[in-house]
């Protein structure tokens, strides 16, 4: 049986491969050894989704094994030789506030996990597909050098500056602070591009903006929208760091996300790298995300601000996503950002 191996399978982007590969009838392998509690306390454990997927899906085999294993990945891999249709790679310590903590947890799951993978997919599955979730964060605070100007709930870049539609490929990694995250992102980053152009491998990365759904376990350190909608509903505080909480970004459904990653597995190519986020289609400031809540939830957020930002964040990121379109036409966003908070809302109410 055609195989797809998911690290991060228990994640909010994992997860969603996981189904979505599921219903058209491949084995999933998947991989998640629930690192997220550890990161980020016991509630955001992503426990409850593994066992939602060992229930429900038939053909899903999970395994409890870290990818800064090598030895055990490359078995893995091997068992499954010959099989293996695609790798989707999602597991990731993702929260740059965190990697300050733990600077060497952080590299050697972002950085050294990925080489293992890469590794274990150059000696079993060297054609195929190797899907890479990276961050818009490999391009540290140079979006924060852009023409900005202050709205009254958002920041905005200047009209018609070439970066209006978003930010594209295109933008330097260089001379900027990333933030410890950032930087383990980037190593991560370029080892699949190098392993694309280097050995012809058909590797992707997909700089991810704010990724999100109704599945996302968020945490004030990860997970913007999940969280404050569950600040929202259930009275907890909320802190906005920074730049007014005018501060923008763009949101993509973990659905569109896993739609992508399709696209690309079905018609891959060697060594890309797309942005990929809500674009102009679905963006918000914070102010604007809170305001949303609140009218959807019923409920006053109680929040305050501290005037520090975080290291490394960006005032203004919007993805443009029209490299990754000319590419694949047929694919379309499908959720906007209400219909995203609504889903949240209602995962929040039933948790």
């Amino acid at each position: 049986m055609q195989t797809v191996i998911v690290t991060g399978s228990s994640g909010l982007i994992g997860s969603e491969t996981a189904k979505r590969f599921a219903q058209k009838g491949l084995r999933i392998v998947g991989i998640d050894n629930d690192m997220r509690a550890e990161f980020f306390g016991a509630e955001a454990s992503t426990k409850s989704t593994r066992d939602e997927l060992v229930k429900n899906l038939r053909q899903y085999e999970h395994h409890d094994l870290d990818i800064r294993d090598a030895k055990s990945i490359s078995a893995l891999f091997a068992k499954h030789r010959g099989a293996i249709r695609a790798v989707v790679h999602t597991a990731a310590q993702p929260s740059h506030d965190w990697a300050a903590r733990e600077p060497q947890t952080d590299f050697t799951v972002n950085a050294n996990g990925t080489l293992n993978l890469l590794e274990a997919a150059r000696e079993n599955c060297p054609e195929a597909p190797f899907v890479f979730t990276s961050t818009n964060k490999v391009y540290g605070d140079t979006p924060n050098r852009l023409p900005l100007r202050e709205l009254e709930t958002r920041w905005e870049i200047e009209p018609g500056h070439e970066f209006e539609p978003g930010i594209p490929e295109t933008m330097s990694i260089d001379a900027t602070k990333h933030s410890l995250f950032g930087a383990s992102k980037v190593a991560a980053d370029i080892l699949v591009q190098e392993y694309g152009r280097y050995f012809g491998m058909p590797t992707a990365c997909f700089r991810g903006g704010c990724l999100t759904g109704p599945a996302h376990a968020g945490a004030e350190l990860h997970g913007f929208l999940a969280y404050l909608m569950k600040c929202c509903v259930i009275g907890r505080p909320y802190r906005v760091f920074g730049y007014k909480g005018k501060q923008v970004r763009d949101n993509i459904h973990s659905f569109d996300l896993v739609e992508t990653f399709a696209a690309f597995i079905d018609k891959p190519r060697v060594a890309e790298v797309y942005n990929m986020g809500g674009g102009r289609f679905c963006n918000c400031s914070m102010l604007e995300a809170i305001s949303l809540c609140e009218e959807i939830s019923g409920r006053k957020l109680i929040w305050h601000y501290e005037e520090t930002n975080r290291i490394g964040d960006h005032i203004w990121w919007i993805s443009d996503v029209r490299k990754f379109q000319s590419h694949y036409p047929q694919w379309k966003f499908r959720y906007g950002l209400r219909e995203i908070l609504e889903q949240i809302f209602r995962a929040v109410k039933n948790d």
